[in-house]
């Protein structure tokens, strides 16, 4: 294994620490000295780029958020001139304007670089066949997928999302040993191998590559033993590089080494803003350290984590396997609730499938939820109606909160090729928590 690290893999922390701040500084002077927004938010906080002394000094220095690069839509975070600029991705802008980010040919063969280091880490090999099914275009994760195999050596299968059964054909007649997807779309693709009657452990796949939502342990087992494969987390968000930030390690499967070269992780209080020690979980920030068209400075992810030390890879910290959004949090009579406590839950109940919805409704004054599941193929309706009582009974009893749970047929749930729609919010405009 150790003469297939990279360089900055066999740092030590000390090293890796005096190659930060210098990265650190660098990157506060380039943002100040070529993004307007940065200029004016460090002259607000009195503060100049050299105030940055050591990496604590980075608490000192203003957030930056999604609002923030909205406000400056399109290109007004970047920090070159435009011709420099090789590359433009976007979030989908479903909840106001999109978010844009930029890259340099430097932050493009970074990128290829990062996330090259991560496919490995989670167990690929130069010359394998990997599979490509997140979305491509705007949305960082097929090309940011794409790049990274090829910077490794693997042969890529633009598959991109949709068209569920070719994809399955695809992975038949290819044989490719890595797939890299969001884990909602794999169980979709799970269920497509297994109505095409084919046995989804048979498959030449090795390793799934998962990220673009936070998934469970749960959901883990359930796709490691129904495919016979390494299921591992990778993590990356498209303000800050992409997929390849960070990574979890196939030998280990212990949350995700932070490629703190390049990505300089906080974790703080959500509320407060407070930089909180490694160990206490909280809202992760990170400031880039190498990119040229867009750094970004104490980024709010809104992704809730914990840092951790390093095992796989002594010399970067873990975070913890994302448990969800402090902006996905569903607060019901006075209880905090997320997605992923459901699908603990769902993922655990005899009869039904691992797809659910959650919907919020309002019923007078007071907000209601319900827990909507898919049946599995088969189950009956003793099944179903104890599948009712049993979730209804772990949600109150585990969360503290009551719900109402309905079981639907199978394949009835609307399906995504990107990130799954988790939540429905059907209460009158304005009555949001």
């Amino acid at each position: 294994m150790e003469r297939m690290l990279d360089a900055a893999e066999r740092l030590d922390r000390e090293e890796l620490a005096e190659l930060q701040l210098e990265r650190l500084r660098a990157t506060l002077r380039h943002a100040y000295d070529n993004v307007p927004f940065y200029r004016d938010s460090f002259d607000k906080a009195g503060l100049r780029p050299d105030d940055c002394r050591t990496l604590a000094d980075l608490a000192r220095f203003p957030f930056t958020t999604k609002a923030d690069l909205r406000d400056n839509y399109p290109f007004g975070m970047f920090a070159v001139e435009r011709d420099q600029v090789r590359r433009i991705h976007a979030s989908s802008g479903t909840t106001g304007r999109p978010t844009v980010v930029g890259y340099t040919e430097h932050d493009l063969d970074m990128w290829a670089d990062v996330v090259a280091r991560s496919i490995r880490a989670a167990g690929g090999r130069a010359g394998q066949i990997l599979h490509v099914a997140y979305g491509y275009g705007l949305f960082t994760g097929g090309l940011g997928a794409h790049y990274g195999a090829e910077r490794l050596g693997c042969t890529v299968v633009p598959a991109s999302g949709g068209m569920t059964a070719r994809q399955v054909q695809l992975i038949q007649d290819f044989r490719p040993e890595i797939i890299m997807v969001t884990p909602s779309y794999m169980l979709t693709l799970l269920d497509e191998f297994e109505r095409q009657g084919i046995d989804p452990r048979s498959t030449s796949l090795k390793v799934g590559i998962f990220g673009a939502e936070p998934w469970t342990e749960q959901m883990r087992r359930e796709i490691e033993e129904r495919f016979a494969i390494d299921a591992v987390d990778i993590y990356g968000l498209s303000e800050v590089i992409g997929p390849g930030v960070a990574q979890e390690c196939v030998e280990t499967k212990d949350g995700l080494h932070i490629w703190e070269d390049h990505f300089y992780p906080e974790v703080v209080d959500p509320f407060t803003g407070e930089v909180l020690p490694d160990g206490e979980r909280g809202e992760l920030v990170f400031t880039s350290l190498t990119k040229e068209a867009m750094p970004v400075i104490r980024y709010r992810t809104r992704d809730l984590t914990r840092l951790l030390p390093g095992t796989a890879r002594p010399a970067f910290r873990r975070m913890e396997k994302v448990t969800g959004r402090s902006d996905d949090m569903v607060i019901l009579r006075g209880v905090n609730l997320f997605p992923t406590q459901i699908e603990e839950i769902v993922l655990r109940t005899p009869g039904v499938a691992p797809h659910f919805q959650l919907h919020l409704t309002r019923e007078g004054r007071l907000d209601a939820l319900t827990v909507r599941a898919e049946a599995r193929a088969g189950a009956t309706p003793e099944q179903r109606a104890e599948a009712v009582r049993a979730i209804g009974a772990a949600v109150k009893d585990g969360i503290g909160v009551s719900v109402g749970v309905e079981i639907v047929e199978p394949e009835t749930l609307e399906r995504s090729v990107g990130k799954i729609k988790r939540i429905v919010d059907e209460r009158p405009k304005g009555s949001g928590a």
